[in-house]
C-alpha cells in the first residue's frame, strides 16, 4: 500500500498550499476518507495541483454525476462551488465548472445524459446527487478496474474471471492455449485474444470475485 501513502503525502502537501485557513481538519477528514481509493486520491491530487479558478479552496465531499463501464463522472463540491471531472484507470480529465454545465456532446452521449440543457438540470442541486463511495467500501464495483457489476471489466484486470476454466485470466493459460502461443506480446495478439474472449463470452464483474488478499495486482485493495 505504499503507493496510497505516497500519493496521500503529495496530496497533503499540495493542501498547504491550496486549503484556505480554517479549513485544512476537514479537508483532511475526506483525504482519510478516500485514503485508499485510487479514483479519489487521483481527483484530489489533480484539484491541488491545478486549483480550477487559481484561488484558495478545497474540496469537501465527491459526488457521483454518472458511471459507466469503470468511468466515473464526478462533481468535486468545493467551498466556492463544484467541477466536474472525468475518471478511470486510464487517467483523469478536467470538464470545467458545475456552473457551466458540460459542453461534451460525445461524454453525455456516452453517459446517457441526454443534451446539455437536460444535464443542467440533472446537476442544478448537487445534494441530489450520491456521495461518492470508496471501491474498498463499494461490492458493487470491481476494485481493480472499476466496473460496475453486470459490467465486462477492463481488459487485463487481475479479477475478471476466466471463462473456460473459472481461475484469475491473466494467470491461467487458457490465453496461450486459445492462442497456440506461449507469450502475448504483441497489439495484434491481443486484439485476436479478446475477440476469441468475446466469442466465448467474457463474465461480467460480480461482487463475489473481489479479492481477499493483496497479490492480485495493481488497484486491488487491502487494509494498511
Amino acid at each position: 500500500m505504499s503507493e496510497y501513502r505516497e500519493k496521500r503525502r503529495i496530496i497533503r502537501n499540495l493542501m498547504e498550499y491550496g486549503v484556505p485557513e480554517g479549513r485544512m481538519a476537514e479537508a483532511e477528514d475526506l483525504l482519510d476518507i478516500y485514503r485508499h481509493d485510487r479514483v479519489a486520491l487521483d481527483l484530489l491530487h489533480e484539484f491541488y495541483s491545478f486549483l480550477p479558478e487559481g484561488n484558495e479552496d478545497w474540496v469537501r465531499e465527491i459526488r457521483v454525476v454518472a458511471r459507466k463501464q469503470g468511468m466515473f463522472l464526478l462533481a468535486a463540491v468545493t467551498g466556492s462551488g463544484g467541477y466536474f471531472y472525468l475518471v478511470s484507470s486510464e487517467g483523469i480529465e478536467f470538464h470545467g465548472a458545475v456552473a457551466e454545465g458540460l459542453w461534451d456532446e460525445e461524454l453525455l452521449a456516452f453517459f446517457g445524459l441526454g443534451g446539455r440543457e437536460q444535464f443542467l438540470e440533472h446537476c442544478c442541486c448537487l445534494e441530489r446527487l450520491v456521495v461518492y463511495e470508496p471501491v474498498d467500501s463499494d461490492r458493487d464495483i470491481c476494485p481493480a478496474c472499476h466496473t460496475a457489476t453486470g459490467e465486462v471489466h477492463e481488459l487485463g484486470c487481475p479479477v475478471e474471471v476466466c471463462p473456460w476454466c473459472g481461475g484469475q485470466l491473466i494467470h491461467c493459460s487458457c490465453r496461450f492455449d486459445k492462442l497456440e502461443c506461449d507469450s502475448l506480446s504483441t497489439d495484434e495478439e491481443l486484439d485476436r485474444f479478446e475477440e476469441i474472449l468475446d466469442g466465448q463470452g467474457r463474465i461480467p464483474y460480480a461482487p463475489e470475485q473481489r479479492p481477499s488478499f493483496a497479490d492480485d495486482g495493481p488497484g486491488v485493495i487491502t487494509e494498511e
